[in-house]
């Protein structure tokens, strides 16, 4: 296999007009990772610093896609609720930090953009499966679910609280209940809380 008709890089020729062994692409041509668009949707770096932005318009159709994606890729370790308890964590790999840690919940959005494309610690680049603007998407339902653990109804337009379920707006132990017409904010766990009858006859 050494000795063939080859060409070893930027070796002479005199094959061609101009003595180059190495050929100029074809006019029109593209390579396979080239892009000549805005380079932040690819890099997610303003210079070499991490953006904190999307580089497009966020919309319900762009979580609902970064959440599909998210639950694909990222579930299996980070977990659907972005824990770190995923299915392959409990199974021995090293778990991954939870998304809601305040380190995380502070890191630009370019970050996360980042670490799926060039890895980070444990985890490895995602670039040959997910695509730029895929990579964007989950980047903001990242966001999303992180909001979505510490938000609170202040969060919510007046005129959208009333069609929230109380269930959802307080922690189990804090939801509203009412017992004998009288309620109790702190719940059926609250010590003042009288204890209910038992339908049990035993």
């Amino acid at each position: 296999m050494h000795v063939q008709p080859k060409y070893i890089p930027l070796r002479q020729s005199t094959f061609f007009g101009d003595n180059r062994s190495a050929r100029l692409p074809i006019n029109g041509t593209v390579a396979r990772d080239q892009y000549n668009g805005d380079p932040y949707l690819v890099t997610g770096k303003n210079g070499k610093q991490d953006g904190d932005r999307m580089p497009y318009p966020v919309t319900m159709e762009v979580l609902q896609r970064g959440q599909q994606r998210y639950n694909i890729y990222c579930a299996p370790c980070h977990s659907r609720v972005g824990d770190g308890n995923g299915m392959i964590a409990q199974r021995g790999y090293r778990q991954p930090p939870s998304l809601h840690d305040d380190r995380l919940r502070q890191a630009v959005l370019g970050h996360f953009f980042d670490v799926m494309t060039n890895g980070y610690g444990a985890m490895p680049d995602y670039a040959s499966q997910i695509n730029p603007t895929d990579r964007w998407a989950i980047a903001a339902y990242i966001r999303a679910l992180q909001l979505s653990q510490h938000g609170s109804i202040e969060d919510v337009p007046a005129e959208n609280r009333n069609a929230i379920d109380p269930a959802v707006m307080y922690a189990p132990n804090e939801m509203p209940r009412t017992i004998d017409g009288k309620q109790y904010p702190e719940g059926p766990n609250s010590s003042d809380v009288p204890a209910e009858k038992s339908t049990n006859p035993q």
